[in-house]
């Protein structure tokens, strides 16, 4: 049995020009896709241009703090320490006790000194009485000699009691300068055991260890029950530290540099920064105060000291203080913005973009940092594009599109 077509010939026509024309749509559809894709864009770069101007050069130099007078507090005499009279860490002011060291053997020595001095004072009076009654016998003898001599030039008396009378006179002037040595001697022995008993009495003094200055006093290095003395060393220490220095060493160049200016009558407007330990800059300024003697012939760097206000005493000695501060005003400087410097194993380079917005890579020669800004001594002209931000990944002939670089800081 044959089956028949149901399909007319115009409908067979017409299912052939669909497929033929759905074929065609899918060919325009993917040749137009083909034909949207670019060719990639650019990449956008901020640029700054080169400057040049006077600029002030900063320095910076690493410092650490020390008190304004640091007082050794230290024992004057040898004794146990009874007790500790200040909180470590605490202000004392001078006079203030700091220790006690056991009074009881200073106190007797002063009690055997003074019972030494009142018996010397009345031994003294003892010898002045003496001397009296030998010049008051002496003065008899010498009357007696004087009114027996005539006579025994007449022979009115013997020989015998005229010589007698001349003995007894020589014994009794014997008497009077024995008794004036024995005040002599007592004066002495006065003048020793006055001596002594300041002795005594500047020792005893010394029990009461005191503070010799306002100041900040220090953690005790000696504890109660321990046996002090003038070779222990220190008990503690108080420091001055309003105002506080600050020490910092700088070469000899910078030492230079830092003369011209200060021999321009700029030594009392000289201001110094203070960066501390976690960055922060001091709210303070400080002024220079001096120079050491010398410079350092192994390192050739020389010390300089600040002081800065420290009200408070928040700064404490021994902390990190670095010292930032204006060392000259460089003439017609060169400038860009420190983060269009790239620094590969030692050197420098900087990313130039030229007129036709074509990127270069030109080694450049750094000098001073002053705010954001970086002094290039050589291999830029005022005037040139630096790309500031988008640096990765050019490479130099690159062509670039640009906008102005605006910094965050004013």
């Amino acid at each position: 049995m044959k089956i028949k077509s149901v399909l007319k010939p115009k409908h067979v026509a017409w299912a052939i020009g669909a497929v033929v024309g759905a074929i065609l749509l899918n060919l325009v559809v993917h040749s137009g896709a083909k034909a949207s894709v670019q060719p990639p864009s650019s990449p956008l770069v901020e640029v700054a241009t080169v400057e040049q101007k006077d600029v002030p050069v900063y320095g910076e130099w690493i410092g650490t703090l020390a008190g304004q007078v640091n007082a050794d507090v230290k024992a004057q005499v040898t004794g146990y320490l009874l007790t500790r009279k200040y909180k470590e860490g605490s202000y004392v002011k001078k006079g203030q006790l700091l220790f006690e060291i056991d009074p009881r053997p200073f106190q007797a020595a002063l009690d055997q000194a003074k019972g030494q001095l009142a018996q010397a004072r009345a031994q003294l009076i003892q010898n002045q009485a003496q001397l009296a009654t030998a010049k008051a016998n002496q003065l008899k003898s010498q009357l007696d000699v004087e009114k027996y001599g005539p006579l025994a030039k007449v022979d009115a008396v013997s020989k015998q009691d005229f010589d007698n009378a001349t003995q007894t006179d020589l014994a009794n002037q014997a008497q009077v300068q024995a008794a004036e040595a024995a005040i002599v001697s007592a004066k002495a022995q006065i003048q020793a055991n006055q001596a002594a008993v300041e002795t005594a009495s500047i020792n005893l003094g010394f029990t009461r260890v005191i503070s010799p200055i306002d100041g900040i006093a220090g953690i005790a290095q000696a504890q109660v029950g321990d046996l002090v003395s003038t070779s222990s060393g220190s008990l503690t220490t108080v420091s001055t530290l309003d105002p506080i220095r600050d020490y910092f060493t700088v070469s000899e160049q910078d030492y230079l540099a830092l003369q011209k200016r200060l021999s321009n009558s700029d030594k009392d407007r000289w201001k110094l920064q203070l960066i501390l330990a976690d960055g922060t800059t001091y709210p303070k300024e400080g002024d220079f105060y001096f120079a050491d003697r010398q410079v350092n012939q192994n390192t050739g760097a020389i010390q300089l000291a600040a002081l800065f206000p420290n009200p408070g005493n928040i700064l404490r000695p021994g902390q990190y203080g670095k010292v930032h501060a204006m060392v000259r005003k460089q003439q017609n400087a060169t400038l860009i913005p420190q983060a269009a410097v790239n620094e590969q194993q030692g050197s420098y380079l900087v990313a130039v973009v030229d007129k036709d917005n074509r990127v270069s890579m030109r080694p450049v020669q750094v000098g001073e940092r002053t705010g954001t800004m970086w002094v290039i001594r050589g291999g830029l002209k005022a005037g040139e594009h630096v790309v500031v931000e988008g640096q990765q990944n050019l490479k130099p002939g690159m062509t670039v599109r640009t906008k102005p670089f605006k910094s965050d800081v004013e």
